[in-house]
């Protein structure tokens, strides 16, 4: 769904072994419809839960508390993309550094 962010979209989440043991890619394949649906409402819940946090802390960094016009200013608007984009590249860089050291475990 999200794919670099979360390391590729609805995968199992990083550090849980698929069911048989394996820690292979075919663990979404392996699971039963209760195992699956348990496991995109965890990935949703996670989302929620990011795009909450996202938006509480570049709302607090980026937006002016007076509200003097119905449209962001400028300032805003370039403080709220750069907001948005440094919290998803260190969402994907820790993601990513997290998948390799469970890959060494």
């Amino acid at each position: 769904m999200f794919g670099g962010v979360f390391g590729g979209g609805s995968q199992k989440p990083v550090g849980q072994m698929a069911p048989g043991g394996m820690g292979g890619g075919m663990g979404q394949a392996q699971m039963d419809p209760n195992a699956q649906l348990a496991a995109a409402e965890q990935e949703m819940e996670m989302v929620t839960d990011m795009f909450a946090r996202l938006g509480d802390l570049c709302y607090r960094k980026c937006l002016i508390q007076r509200y003097s016009d119905e449209e962001l200013t400028k300032a805003e608007s370039v403080c709220t993309d750069r907001c948005v984009a440094k919290y998803f590249q260190v969402n994907r860089e820790v993601s990513e550094k997290l998948a390799k050291l469970s890959q060494i475990n």
